[in-house]
Order: C-alpha cells, then sequence, then structure tokens
C-alpha cells in the first residue's frame, strides 16, 4: 500500500485538539476534557473525505518553554509527529482569542518548512467569525473558522487538505486479511512497565514514559515490523481496582483500555516481576480471557529481580493466581535492557497463529469420540448429555458447534473437560475456546464415529 499523507493536529493546551481528532477520524479515540494535558502520547487514525483519505496524528498540547520533565516528553512526541507529518493543522481556541503561548507556537511552527493550516476552534456561529482578527495577525494564511464538537467548518478545512495533499493513486484499495498486522493489546496496572515495552519493541520512544503511574491515558497505537511482520501495539492506561478510580479522566481511561481488548487479536497481560502478583492482575487477566483474546502472561522488570532462579517459582505462582489461564505462556522480559523481547516475539507468533487455527472436521469428531468415550458425561437433573457431532465455526477465538440432545446437560465441570481435550489434542496455545451448544435430534444429525 502507498504512504497515506500524514498530518499532525497540534496547538497549545486545551484548544480542542482531540475533538477535532475524533472528528477528522470519525470515532472517539482520543479522550476529551475540559482540562489542560489530557492527552499526552501520539495517537493516529485515518481521516477520510470522499476518496481521499490521510493519516491522522493527535498530539499533546504544546508548551515550548515548558521544563517539567513529563511536559518535556510530551514535546519530544509533538516534535516528532511535526517531522514524520507532511502539513501541520495548527488549532487555536477562538473563544479565547490568540495567547502568548499561542504566539509561542505559532513562531515554532514557521521554521518548520512544512505548510500549516490554521484552524480556529470552538467558532459556533457566523457572528463568532468577526472575532478572528487576531488569528490573521499571526500572518500564517487563511483561517478556517471550525467547531469541532459540532462538525461546523470541518468540510472546507478538509477541502484545503486534500488540495495540499493529493492521496496516492491506489490509496482506495483496502488492506486484505493477509496483510492487515496482527493487533496486541497490551494491559496491566499502571507502572508495571507497559509503555516502556512499547518503546523497547519499537526500538524509539514512541510512547511517553513517566515514573508517574497514570501517565497513558488514550489507547495509543504503534505499528511496528518485526521480522518483516506488521504488528499493532496498542498500549493502554495502567487498570486500578475500581474503589480507587475515582477521577473521571482515570474511569474513561478505564474504559478506554478494556474497549481496546475487544479489537485486539492478543493480550500481552503485564505484570511487574519485581513485586508479587496482586488481585488486580487477575483481574485484568480475567478481562482478557472474557474477552476472548489470546493471552501471553508477561513477567516485566525482570532485570530487577537479581535471580533467574526464581523464574519457576513465579510460574507457579501465576499458575495458582491464574488458574483460568493455565493455557497461556509465560514470557520473562526487561523493557530496560531489551532481555527477553526475542522470546517474547517466538511466543507472539506461535500464539498468533494457533488463534488462527481451523481444525478438520473429521479429526475434530475424532478427538471428541476418545474424549467422551474415556470419560462419559455424569447426568445433570435426569438428562445425560449426548454429543452427536461438531464442527468449528470460528477462529480468533477458535469457536466450536456441538450437537447435542440437549444443551442443558452440559455440566459446567464437563464442559472444561471438553476444552481441555481439545487443547490435549489440537495445541491452542494461549486460546481462549470457546463451545456453542445446539440441540438436535439424533436422527437429523451424523453420529460422532
Amino acid at each position: 500500500m502507498p504512504r497515506l499523507p500524514t498530518i499532525a493536529i497540534v496547538g497549545r493546551p486545551n484548544v480542542g485538539k482531540s475533538t477535532l481528532f475524533n472528528r477528522l477520524i470519525g470515532n472517539r479515540k482520543a479522550i476529551v476534557r475540559d482540562v489542560a494535558g489530557v492527552t499526552r502520547d501520539r495517537l493516529r487514525g485515518t481521516c477520510r473525505f470522499g476518496a481521499w483519505r490521510a493519516a491522522v496524528v493527535d498530539t499533546g498540547g504544546l508548551d515550548p518553554g515548558a521544563a517539567e520533565p513529563l511536559v518535556a516528553q510530551v514535546r519530544a512526541q509533538v516534535l516528532a509527529a511535526i517531522a514524520e507529518a507532511d502539513a501541520l493543522v495548527f488549532v487555536l481556541d477562538a473563544r479565547e482569542g490568540v495567547t502568548a503561548l499561542d504566539e509561542e507556537v505559532a513562531r515554532m511552527l514557521r521554521r518548520v518548512a512544512k505548510p500549516v493550516l490554521v484552524a480556529a476552534n470552538k467558532v459556533e456561529t457566523a457572528a463568532q467569525e468577526a472575532g478572528l482578527a487576531d488569528a490573521y495577525r499571526l500572518g500564517m494564511g487563511t483561517v478556517f473558522p471550525v467547531s469541532a464538537e459540532h462538525g461546523r467548518g470541518v468540510d472546507a478545512l478538509l477541502e484545503a487538505a486534500a488540495a495540499l495533499l493529493p492521496a496516492p493513486a491506489a490509496e482506495a484499495e483496502e488492506e486484505g486479511e493477509e496483510s492487515a498486522p496482527v493487533r496486541i493489546a497490551i494491559v496491566g496496572r499502571p507502572n508495571v512497565g507497559k509503555s516502556s515495552l512499547v518503546n523497547a519493541i519499537a526500538g524509539e520512544e514512541r510512547v511517553v514514559v513517566h515514573s508517574e503511574p497514570g501517565t497513558t491515558r488514550d489507547a495509543v497505537d504503534t505499528v511496528v515490523t518485526v521480522r518483516g511482520r506488521p504488528y499493532l501495539l496498542v498500549d493502554t492506561a495502567g487498570l486500578r481496582r475500581k474503589g480507587r478510580t475515582v477521577e473521571a479522566l482515570d474511569k474513561l481511561a478505564a474504559v478506554m483500555a478494556r474497549r481496546s481488548l475487544e479489537r485486539a487479536d492478543l493480550a500481552l497481560v503485564v505484570v511487574d516481576g519485581s513485586q508479587s502478583l496482586a488481585a488486580q492482575d487477575a483481574r485484568i487477566a480475567g478481562y482478557a480471557e472474557a474477552a476472548g483474546r489470546a493471552v501471553i502472561v508477561v513477567v516485566n522488570k525482570w532485570d530487577l529481580v537479581g535471580s533467574p532462579d526464581r523464574a519457576p517459582e513465579l510460574v507457579r505462582t501465576i499458575r495458582d493466581r491464574l488458574p483460568f489461564l493455565a493455557y497461556a505462556p509465560v514470557v520473562f522480559t526487561s523493557a530496560q535492557t531489551g532481555a527477553g523481547l526475542d522470546t517474547l516475539f517466538d511466543t507472539v507468533e506461535h500464539v498468533a497463529a494457533e488463534y488462527a487455527k481451523q481444525v478438520p472436521t473429521g479429526e475434530l469428531n475424532r478427538a471428541l469420540t476418545a474424549a467422551t468415550t474415556r470419560r462419559p458425561p455424569a447426568g445433570v437433573r435426569g438428562k445425560t448429555l449426548k454429543v452427536y457431532y461438531a464442527t468449528q465455526i470460528g477462529t480468533r477465538p477458535p469457536t466450536f458447534l456441538l450437537f447435542v440432545n440437549d444443551p442443558a446437560a452440559l455440566h459446567f465441570s464437563y464442559e472444561r473437560y471438553l476444552i481441555s481435550a481439545l487443547r490435549e489434542a489440537f495445541g491452542f496455545t494461549g486460546c481462549a475456546l470457546r463451545l456453542r451448544l445446539r440441540r438436535r435430534r439424533a436422527s437429523h444429525v451424523r453420529l460422532v464415529p
């Protein structure tokens, strides 16, 4: 696929950049709150305007003179977005007028040899356009009055962007399943090293890392290529216990993190190897299992443990605390030193293949026949389950349809037994398996041989 033109949205904090980003890409990917400094990382999406498409990058609020370490890291992410962009959208708050910080950002952008479109945001009516004289005094060309919240004026802005950045001829072709990246959600408690792990895999500072828990708020997509294969890494906010999630931003970030699991193929459940496994680690692992994602447990910060001999002991602890993830591989990594990353991607490749595996119907029925012969089902309320026939009806997660005499006759313990038998026969390393039951009379289906 030809590279899409890239537009970076920049401006000082709290002018509505993330609202405009969400408007351009057509969904609420970026968290929006009426406070400064919500966005810290680079968020990516695709804008479609008729046949034209462009990659759009949302950035944190730019404060060129701030010296605080976290703000400096946000500024570095903004500068990286500017460097990779083909054009910039400089967002102002039309209600507040041009501030000294806006002027400072404008001076910086004038030194960038790239086209800049000025968007005066929060212009809800034509009458408010009379107040744009300040924006024109910046000397940056046409000012586009827009309301990112209501969509007013956005089409005119996009028309100018499309004229400025023609898309490549083949851009309308969609990616096929073969070339689509494997989507990996990285989840865990705050401060276990999720963002550091993303940066270590990418080989550069793609997301902000800071010792302050809760640095990541949005679910940040990062596309990387490992061993010639594309992956989409989704860094998520640290998930706190519900009792500790009191701020509205924390609640929104938790929702976005949970939602990221729904669009992932694999989940890396990251735990801190230098600390004891917590109850919240088990809750987060449960979210991944309930979503039906393939799961790898990643024990990060292994460089802080000191003794690799502790690995078997920790694996036993994980199996004890997370019995519902007994099928999930455990990988030890250090985002700080890069140790274990090769092993991690060996495991990711294997689990991704298992997640998409299709079992031939004949082999599936032979395995189930052996399992039910070895351990016949017990009666439930006077009914005994009979399995007539089975077929695999889906992958990602692997899903199997069993034709039976009565679905109510399946006890949950026997369901677990059948799933274990399928794992024993076909592997499915790291994959949650799903059974669906359908009632059929024996005369209407082929019996399991």
